[in-house]
């Protein structure tokens, strides 16, 4: 299958606004200059949803530039949906959670072995789990960063007064953002079986089809879905929808059997490895880039 490559190319994530505390393995900030596009080829969505919410950059890119009034977060990761319950929620307490933490490996390890006693203290868990495992994998098992950045090891990451600006920037758009602690597929079926003409869906599944690179089981504790599910969902609604994933043949098949547009964007690994991510869409929105096989 012939798929262009995006004239947009992936941006260096620096040079996007950093609105998520999460360093979410597979997140998509790389992705906002398609989203924007996206968003603004079709007529203002009253509503975004995302039903794989993970950091929840799109969501929180479309209702801080005002592409969407609204956004609906789902997410069924139990430690990341705390999170965003208490982000969105109770954005003050966690606010001072992160001020009062004193972060050394004795700290975290102790922090890591407690059972959260209400919602604020799981999403700080997560938060911090998070800012200090390696690459941000919360999955089972995943190691603590070692050297880290300027050798500051498991504290590289953890920038208490930015993650409170970001805090604060997600509180004031906090009431246009709905979030629902879910299956993503059983509320995506829901959803596109009503009306949907002002709703935009954008659908970051965070597993991996055959063929691909196969990270999901390492990096998500939830990493098993229905790829010609998915598919066959998002044709038969008519829905209006982003989608991106890694370049497989299966996923080529499934793109050409429902007639889907899709383009290429090269992705840099940590390896320096130019690796094809697919942004695939109903409608073609894109300008025309190099043909690739």
């Amino acid at each position: 299958m012939v798929i262009t490559v995006s004239p947009i190319p992936a941006v260096n994530v620096a040079s996007v606004p950093q609105r998520s505390l999460l360093r979410y393995p597979g997140g998509k900030t790389w992705l906002i200059p398609h989203v924007r596009v996206w968003l603004r080829s079709m007529k203002r969505p009253r509503l975004l949803v995302e039903p794989f919410a993970g950091g929840g950059i799109v969501s929180l890119t479309a209702v801080m530039e005002n592409l969407a009034d609204e956004s609906l977060m789902v997410e069924l990761d139990k430690d990341v949906a705390a999170f965003w319950k208490a982000a969105l929620n109770y954005g003050a307490e966690l606010a001072g959670r992160i001020t009062s933490f004193a972060l050394t490996r004795d700290s975290v390890m102790q922090l890591s072995c407690q059972s959260p006693a209400d919602v604020v203290e799981h999403g700080f868990r997560t938060l911090v789990l998070n800012r200090t495992r390696r690459g941000g994998i919360l999955a089972h098992g995943a190691s603590f960063t070692r050297n880290g950045e300027n050798g500051a090891g498991i504290a590289s990451r953890w920038y208490p007064n930015t993650l409170i600006r970001r805090l604060r920037a997600i509180a004031e758009v906090a009431p246009r953002i709905t979030f629902c602690e879910a299956d993503g597929m059983q509320q995506l079926s829901s959803l596109l079986g009503k009306p949907h003409g002002d709703v935009a869906f954008f659908v970051d599944p965070p597993y991996t089809a055959k063929g691909g690179k196969r990270a999901g089981k390492r990096l998500y504790a939830h990493n098993e879905i229905d790829h010609a599910l998915l598919f066959s969902m998002l044709a038969e609604s008519n829905a209006n929808f982003l989608m991106t994933y890694d370049r497989s043949l299966e996923i080529e098949a499934l793109i050409e059997s429902h007639k889907f547009h899709a383009v290429q964007v090269l992705m840099k690994s940590g390896h320096h490895a130019l690796l094809p991510e697919l942004v695939i869409t109903r409608y073609p929105c894109f300008s025309k880039g190099i043909s690739v096989a």
